[in-house]
């Protein structure tokens, strides 16, 4: 899955002056190209400025997508089904809550709940720049279900991607101002415990998940200031990281891609399948490649 069109307070956006959209894109084919989806009438399209994605797959193989959105700089999360026969979306349900605040990420724990990283404690612009600049860590995780929502992780700088292991025992959180990766423990109560915290050099994104390793592939952005004041003539550079091993003692941390911006400029995210790696960026192009 690919979003396309974020326009965020603050960054640079090469975007077209049109609404967000969502592509699929199968790694499976030889030459992949993006699919752009159809969605269903009834969704306020003219608004869609979706961020960060996440899906379900149900027992009857139904999958669900959660989209965040920020349509007129609010933060929603939008739950579409995927319907293969015909690239379509059905959109099922807009979710506002007054917790989630200035939503990045999600990571979807059943059909209609998820957990979602506020970057920010301020949704209005000024005050999220005063909020950085203060280094306040007012920054948070929220469990959300129709039943229960609920804080249940806090202490951030800035919580951006946010995963799920592949036993779904643990959840994965990027802290992309304080360049941490933490490692939480989730109960069966939904509630979070701190296990551990990794530190890296750089502004960690998004994180994904290898479903057979359990590796760790993290978008990354060696130098935060170029990010957030663009200069073409001195670019945003991009770099990929993959974690192994997390939970051990000595974690092997990897820069398997690594560009000074002449090709990708803002790498915010890195999937990989079947020794193929895909690259999506904050403002520019994507990269495909096979490793």
């Amino acid at each position: 899955w690919i979003l396309q069109g974020l326009k965020y307070p603050g960054i640079k956006s090469f975007a077209p002056d049109k609404p967000g959209e969502i592509f699929l894109m199968d790694l499976n084919e030889d030459s992949p190209r993006a699919v752009e989806l159809r969605i269903s009438r009834g969704f306020d399209l003219a608004s869609f400025n979706p961020h960060g994605i996440s899906t379900y797959i149900d027992r009857d193989d139904t999958v669900y997508l959660f989209v965040v959105n920020h349509p007129h700089q609010k933060s929603t999360v939008e739950l579409f089904k995927f319907v293969e026969d015909d690239n379509s979306l059905v959109h099922l349900k807009t979710i506002r809550h007054d917790l989630l605040t200035s939503v990045n990420d999600i990571v979807a724990m059943g059909p209609d709940s998820f957990y979602a990283t506020n970057d920010h404690y301020f949704s209005d612009f000024l005050l999220m720049f005063l909020e950085m600049l203060l280094g306040l860590t007012w920054s948070n995780v929220v469990y959300y279900s129709p039943k229960e929502v609920k804080e249940v992780a806090s202490g951030f700088y800035s919580a951006n991607g946010i995963n799920i292991s592949p036993d779904r025992k643990y959840i994965y959180i990027a802290d992309i101002l304080d360049h941490n990766v933490y490692v939480m423990e989730k109960h069966a109560n939904w509630s979070l415990t701190h296990v551990k915290t990794l530190q890296l050099d750089t502004l960690v994104d998004n994180l994904s998940i290898d479903p057979h390793t359990g590796d760790i592939w993290i978008g990354c952005h060696p130098n935060g200031m170029k990010l957030f004041y663009y200069d073409p003539e001195n670019l945003p550079a991009s770099e990929v990281l993959r974690i192994q091993n997390i939970l051990s003692e000595q974690p092997v941390v990897t820069r398997v891609y690594s560009d000074n911006g002449s090709v990708l400029q803002g790498s915010s995210v890195a999937s990989i399948y079947q020794g193929k790696l895909l690259i999506g960026t904050v403002f520019h192009r994507a990269l495909y490649c096979h490793l």
